[in-house]
């Protein structure tokens, strides 16, 4: 007996061992894969982080050198005999005044040496056209300069502003549009100090252009602000009374079920068909103008709207069941349950839901195409009514443009269009994390 129980105990000793390295091998097994599934996802952090910040390091050095302009420095001479002949100084005289011959005449002064037509003709193109603008908008705004003689930096042509900034070479082979007199004339004005760098205004201020060197930025932004105000205005309060109908007073029925499942769906449509759509009920079946961002904003309205009201939704579903208990112990009615109890406290989460889809809304461009959004605008628009374009539009043109310097322009761009919505994401963290109640 004593023997059996000795073999007994030796194969039961045996079979833990063999148990224990199968268990331990398996544990070995385990935290492997653990171990190489901890690797993958650092692996993808870091993988992601290299593509963005490779992707924001091409975006901001292409685009950075769009905030400066190439400046020449001339001596302009306000001569009256050909901006007011006449001696009357009409508002009218002066806007019609040939302001580019004063232009002429300048660099004329600095190259006397070059009187040849053609030569004069390449010449005058190292100037912008948009300098005789700039003349005309200080004379009507200050007629004293009339006889008066002004050193002025004017900005550059693109293809002087592209070499001065290294964008181009110097042969055609290199991207470089000047000829051989060209860069001579331009190595003789940076020999004497008559080139210089300035912090581009007009890129901020002004419309979209022909001209690279008189492009900007403020004709879109203003009608992206055109356009997302329209946006707010009828998706948040609209989305909101949705989501507190749903959730706080709809009897539960297969209508309501399909309403919500639509909703849903509508979220994950395609922004080009919300396109389409407002090409056909808004511009064809009710007529409203084409390329205004009151347009614009309705149709991004309705590609926001599912957005908001599921993020309203899901703020309402948040705030626990004991405050509407409570409201209504005290002899509160639904209706002042609803808005003195429940939608206060959801308010963050519907602002920050809201503001996301806005931010969502900014960058889209596919549904502004369907609407005409994409016309060459030149003004600044004045109201939602007034044609215009949005900054992902401008992106889109800028980069179908054939011009080396609208490059830098549409990088730039999107360096503006992004800042504007790290500013609307950071506005939504901040209304989360400022008045967020947390149960």
């Amino acid at each position: 007996m004593t023997g059996n129980s000795q073999v007994r105990d030796t194969q039961t000793a045996r079979s833990l061992s063999i148990t224990r390295q199968r268990v331990e091998a398996g544990l070995r097994k385990r935290y492997r894969r653990e171990r190489r599934f901890r690797l993958y996802g650092l692996l993808s952090v870091v993988f992601g982080v290299l593509f963005l910040g490779f992707l924001l390091f091409t975006i901001i050095g292409n685009g950075y050198t769009a905030f400066g302009q190439t400046h020449l420095r001339l001596d302009i001479n306000f001569d009256a005999a050909v901006l007011d002949p006449d001696g009357s100084r009409r508002a009218e005289a002066l806007a019609s005044a040939d302001y580019q011959a004063l232009i002429k005449t300048a660099l004329g002064n600095l190259f006397p040496d070059v009187t040849d037509g053609r030569d004069r003709r390449e010449l005058n193109a190292l100037v912008s056209s948009g300098a005789a603008y700039r003349l005309q908008d200080m004379v009507l705004a200050s007629p004293e300069l009339l006889g008066q003689r002004r050193t002025l930096w004017l900005p550059a042509d693109d293809a002087v502003d592209m070499l001065i900034k290294g964008r181009v070479g110097r042969d055609a082979a290199s991207g470089g549009q000047l000829s051989p007199q060209q860069l001579s004339w331009v190595d003789r004005l940076a020999a004497g100090g008559r080139i210089e760098q300035r912090f581009n205004k007009t890129f901020l201020t002004s419309g979209d252009s022909r001209e690279p060197e008189l492009a900007g930025i403020w004709g879109a932004t203003m009608g992206s602000f055109f356009m997302l105000l329209v946006t707010l205005l009828l998706s948040f309060p609209l989305g909101v009374a949705a989501a507190i109908y749903l959730e706080e007073f709809a009897a539960r029925s297969r209508w309501v079920d399909l309403i919500e499942v639509n909703i849903n769906n509508l979220a994950a449509v395609p922004s080009i068909v919300f396109g389409l759509l407002g090409l056909a009920v808004f511009i064809n079946f009710l007529g409203l103008p084409r390329s205004a961002p009151l347009v614009g904003g309705l149709v991004l309205t309705l590609m926001t709207l599912p957005v908001v009201i599921i993020a309203a939704r899901a703020a309402i579903t948040s705030v626990p069941p004991s405050v509407r208990e409570a409201a209504l112990g005290i002899g509160a009615s639904p209706m002042q349950m609803v808005f003195h109890h429940v939608l206060p406290l959801a308010l963050p989460g519907m602002l920050t839901g809201a503001i996301i889809g806005m931010a969502r809304a900014l960058g889209e461009s596919a549904p502004l195409l369907m609407v005409g959004m994409v016309a060459f605008i030149v003004d600044v628009p004045g109201s939602p009514l007034d044609p215009a374009t949005a900054l992902p539009v401008q992106v889109y043109l800028w980069a179908d443009s054939p011009e080396r310097a609208f490059v830098e322009r549409t990088s730039a761009a999107i360096m503006v269009l992004l800042v504007f919505l790290l500013i609307m994401n950071m506005t939504a963290v901040w209304l989360r994390s400022r008045f967020e109640r947390r149960w």
